[in-house]
């Protein structure tokens, strides 16, 4: 049974999530449930109250994901050396955390408990400002050290030198050189020389031009100064590693400070991403208590538009145990309900409810069956998995359980689906539970009336514009307004009429009053069926003619005799003096009987056969013959 998405809680959670910054503050939130300790649901919905009431004074706190250093600092204390681009961000992490104490500081001018977590914070000034000066721009600073900036200083006129160096050989050698500049080849300051005078420039060739026309020479005084530069660079490496290594040491150092911190802005992002959702559900904070008492007052579905959302009135509680709503189709039953059990799952989360004002009892359970819950896959229909999720509820509920069911009884025979719904009702009153359905049956309203702590409780429905107005009436049965809707449509009154005395009874005829005058519905023009007639010729088609029949033949009006019957496709064969035909029966009509023309048993055969095909079939009678009888003529 889920019923977190059956409320709608699940959409709630993913509005609520995209609130955070962190991580750690997000999977929070996918996993929140409601609380069953009250005085720990009591600080979680202070401390939605505090933040919202934070930010509304002083803003969005400076939060952000911080996930990544977890993993930086994990590193430092195993050893690694971090590099420049992992010191800068634990560098920006502690700016962070720097602005959040002076955000929370000044909170404390409004005595917020929140702003009380700024001691908490470990700032690590001393680390922040120590990485801030030695590392930029993901390098190690010139001036990290004075030792690197000498070194480095070094380098720069060791690489000035070289280059000048190199200028010197150029002009003192121009008619030699390919070019008229020099160039960096594998690391080493080059001049272009033709290679027929390469003999004429001292140094090593470091490189050639892809057509072998030029070479790439490192000048003899050059390379003096490569050996130097190399050197230096040596040098250079070292420090800079002996910089990152001590501010690895000091993150090191600092990683319980580290994960404290961490650990802090990941509390604040998810009581900060509670007061972030109240304010953009315009909610309020809830009273809560242990006495079975739910009072919510002006409530909405906070999924719903909150300027066309109609407010809500309910109590349950003290004496009323349970409730059964009834009232028309679309009338918002389903809504209230869900309203109800959201709104009171999402404060036992700790989350204000959109409510003007809300009394919500803590629950130990919430159970619902919501929807027809039909599943092709395990082959349940629309009542046996609502009998299936009933029973499952029914083992669950006890007294500090809120239940909700929708269409109580639906998806089977009106009269037994009436006599389990009253049973599930008895059974949810015998458990203790706070119990809110919805049914349609007017037996249920009377077991409502009748059954101690169970009231009825109806949506409302404007007979006049045969809209509904979403309100609920606790302390009176709802009726289907079936009645009024058919009577607004055009129903005649003796079709109402009827419609009640089969319903209600006699008795209840008399106590309603319809706008409709009687009269008989105007027929308006239907379409007709059109039979076909040529289903029932084609049965009787073989006894039309029959051989030996004389027909006239249209449209010549030949008379002829009927050779062979009509067949299934209307044709028959028609002997005429000179010829036998195929032709429609449509276009033959019977002029004589044959029984009126020859003897009962005629051989027609003297008639439409030949002289030849006749002494061929006697002799066929007689003996064997080769002979054959031509079919055509028959």
């Amino acid at each position: 049974m889920n019923t977190e998405k059956q409320i709608e809680l699940d959409k709630i959670k993913e509005i609520w999530m995209e609130l955070a910054v962190t991580e750690a503050a997000k999977e929070a939130v996918s996993q929140a449930s409601f609380f069953l300790s009250e005085s720990q649901l009591r600080k979680q919905l202070k401390d939605t109250s505090d933040s919202r009431s934070l930010m509304e004074k002083l803003g969005m706190p400076p939060l952000q994901n911080v996930s990544e250093i977890k993993e930086v600092v994990a590193a430092a204390e195993k050893g690694s050396c971090l590099l420049p681009n992992q010191l800068e961000r634990v560098e920006k992490v502690l700016v962070l955390i720097r602005r959040l104490k002076d955000y929370l500081k000044r909170g404390q001018m409004y005595d917020n408990p929140l702003a009380c977590y700024e001691e908490n914070f470990d700032a690590l000034e001393e680390l922040r400002e120590e990485i801030y000066r030695q590392i930029r721009n993901e390098e190690v600073d010139d001036f990290a050290s004075r030792e690197l900036s000498q070194i480095r200083n070094q380098i720069e006129k060791c690489e000035e030198a070289m280059k000048q160096k190199a200028e010197q050989v150029m002009r003192s050698n121009k008619a030699y050189m390919a070019d008229n500049y020099c160039t960096l080849r594998n690391g080493r300051i080059c001049v272009p020389v033709k290679r027929e005078y390469k003999l004429k420039i001292s140094g090593s060739v470091v490189d050639q031009s892809s057509t072998g026309s030029t070479l790439f020479m490192e000048p003899s005084g050059v390379a003096r100064y490569y050996e130097e530069l190399q050197t230096l660079k040596i040098g250079e490496e070292n420090e800079v590693y002996r910089i990152l290594y001590t501010l690895t040491a000091m993150v090191a150092d600092a990683a319980v400070a580290m994960y404290e911190n961490i650990r802090l802005i990941e509390k604040l992002d998810f009581i900060f991403s509670k007061g972030k959702l109240s304010m953009d559900m315009g909610a309020s904070e809830p009273a809560i208590n242990t006495e079975r008492r739910i009072i919510l007052k002006d409530a909405r579905h906070p999924l719903m538009d909150r300027e066309i959302a109609v407010p809500l009135q309910f109590e349950i509680g003290g004496d009323v145990q349970g409730i059964v709503i009834t009232g028309p189709n679309t009338g918002g039953k389903t809504v209230a309900i869900k309203t109800v059990m959201l709104n009171c799952m999402m404060a036992q989360c700790g989350l204000h409810v959109t409510c003007r004002e809300a009394d919500i009892s803590m629950n130990a359970s919430y159970l619902c069956d919501i929807g027809d819950g039909q599943n092709i896959a395990e082959n349940l229909s629309t009542f046996s998995s609502h009998i299936k999720s009933v029973l499952e509820i029914l083992s669950e509920a006890g007294k500090d359980s809120f239940v909700i069911m929708d269409e109580l009884g639906s998806g089977t025979d009106p009269a037994e689906g009436m006599g389990i719904a009253i049973a599930i009702l008895e059974e949810l009153r015998k458990s203790g539970a706070l119990f809110l359905v919805t049914t349609h049956y007017p037996e249920v309203k009377e077991y409502a009336d009748s059954a101690k702590n169970v009231i009825n409780a109806r949506m409302t429905f404007d007979k006049e514009t045969l809209r509904p107005t979403y309100q609920m009436i606790i302390g009176e049965a709802g009726e289907s307004c079936a009645f009024y809707i058919a009577d607004r449509l055009g129903m005649p009154n003796h079709m109402l009429t009827a419609a009640v005395r089969a319903a209600y009874g006699e008795e209840a005829v008399g106590t309603y009053r319809f706008r409709n005058e009687d009269s008989v519905p105007e027929k308006k023009y239907t379409k007709k069926v059109i039979k076909s007639k040529t289903a029932k010729k084609t049965a009787d088609l073989s006894t039309l003619y029959k051989r030996g029949d004389s027909v006239m033949v249209y449209p010549d009006k030949k008379i002829g005799i009927v050779c062979t019957p009509v067949n299934e496709k209307g044709v028959l064969r028609v002997q005429l003096p000179d010829k036998k035909i195929w032709i429609n029966h449509k276009r033959v009509k019977l002029h004589v009987v044959a029984a009126e023309l020859y003897p009962e048993d005629y051989d027609f055969s003297i008639v439409f056969e030949s002289v030849e095909n006749r002494k061929t079939r006697h002799e066929m009678e007689r003996k064997y013959t080769e002979k054959t009888i031509r079919e055509e003529e028959f």
